[in-house]
């Protein structure tokens, strides 16, 4: 298996560097890989502090990690942060990131990659995020003695941990020192396999969206276009969520107002989402304060305000889950907005609570969607229970970065 694992290492490789030329994505992987020791030399060369390790693989797992970075900085301000990333949509994204002292790609994983990047980051503390088990990192941080947690870690049971043939990726996970999952369901999973260095924590990303809550700040723009009326705000979608939403939104369009945040923001992905939309719709960066509340249907093409927007919301759809899968839920759920979105949201278990408890609304077409939607909106006093509930369940689900805070205290004595 491990032999395996080293070709398909050295196969992704391989695929990154003949599609740079061609992928937007490849591309970034491999300038951002380029020279990268020299430069990390540089960057810690003059360090004297001791240093802490944070590992995600994209921006959604930052997302899950950011509150512990966070209480990790102000428990230890005398430690430097180094934060790393797998894939370009979590780096570019966040490569500005004030909370960490240093930020970069992590080298693919080998052996030598391992050592070299560890002689030079000597961290005192490494912490990998949701699903981020490479080998050769954690046999080598082991062997160090380094101290190695896993965060908000969630299994499900078709994963090759659990399988006949895993032996392999389960040693992977008994080099871990404490793994802390989201869910009971994962704890077992673990306990099956003899892993018994792991306790529920929780979802960290819980934490995160309370903090995100009391912290907005107001939009202008978007204050003017929404004009008082009732908003129904769709997050991260794709085209075959844009599809399912577009009977809904002529339908209503003229009583309720729409804020649509694409995933994708680049002028061809935007501009397909306009042509869909007709006449009424505008785009964030063409639109102004004094003209916004002509319009009914608002575009967002820009990156980085779809926490802040859902605050304006009444309703909410959030895509991803007619393609690979439901992109995050909670920023919603944390306002108590009613939840829409497609059929693939199994992998993620804060959607399969909210559903379970009449808070979210699972449409495999966009006749359901309406037809979920007009039941939610008709029925008197049903939207504001569905918002009781779910502020009740996003409160309930908080306190994991205390948890695993708790513990990180210890192993830092």
């Amino acid at each position: 298996m491990k032999l395996l694992y080293d070709i398909g290492l050295k196969a992704y490789s391989t695929a990154i560097a003949l599609a740079a030329p061609f992928n937007e994505k490849a591309k970034l992987m491999r300038q951002g890989r380029e020279r990268q020791f020299e430069r990390l030399q540089q960057a810690l060369q003059q360090n004297q502090a001791p240093l802490v390790w944070f590992h995600c693989a994209s921006l959604g797992e930052f997302e899950q990690g950011r509150p512990v970075i966070e209480a990790f900085r102000e428990a230890f301000p005398k430690y430097k942060v180094l934060l790393t990333f797998f894939s370009p949509s979590g780096y570019e994204v966040r490569k500005n990131y004030a909370g960490a002292d240093y930020i970069f790609y992590l080298p693919l994983d080998s052996a030598a990659n391992a050592k070299r990047f560890l002689d030079i980051t000597q961290p005192r503390l490494a912490m990998f995020v949701k699903y981020e088990f490479w080998h050769y990192y954690l046999q080598e941080l082991a062997k160090r003695s380094i101290p190695i947690l896993s965060i908000s870690a969630i299994f499900r049971s078709e994963q090759v941990f659990f399988k006949p043939y895993g032996d392999f990726y389960r040693n992977i996970l008994r080099r871990f020192t404490h793994i802390y999952t989201q869910n009971q369901a994962s704890l077992e999973l673990l306990q099956s396999i003899n892993i018994t260095h792991a306790s529920i924590a929780g979802d960290t990303r819980f934490d995160r969206v309370l903090q995100t809550a009391v912290s907005i700040k107001p939009i202008p723009l978007v204050e003017a276009f929404v004009a008082g009326q009732e908003v129904f705000m769709v997050g991260s979608s794709w085209p075959a969520d844009i599809e399912v939403l577009l009977p809904l939104i002529q339908k209503y369009k003229s009583s309720i107002k729409f804020i649509i945040a694409p995933h994708e923001v680049n002028e061809a992905s935007i501009n397909t989402v306009m042509q869909a939309l007709g006449e009424g719709a505008v785009r964030f960066s063409q639109t102004s304060e004094a003209d916004a509340a002509r319009y009914q249907v608002l575009v967002i093409d820009n990156i980085g305000m779809l926490s802040a927007l859902y605050s304006y919301g009444t309703y909410a759809y959030i895509g991803g889950a007619f393609g690979k899968g439901l992109h995050n839920t909670l920023e919603a759920a944390v306002f108590g907005l009613p939840l829409f979105f497609g059929p693939k949201y199994d992998k993620f278990q804060e959607a399969k609570d909210l559903v379970a408890r009449g808070c979210a609304f699972p449409v495999q077409n966009a006749g359901e969607l309406l037809q979920a939607f007009e039941r939610v909106h008709t029925t008197p006093g049903l939207r504001q229970s569905i918002t009781d509930k779910e502020k009740e369940y996003v409160q309930e689900q908080a306190g994991a970065t205390a948890k695993i805070m708790d513990d990180v205290r210890q192993l830092l004595k």
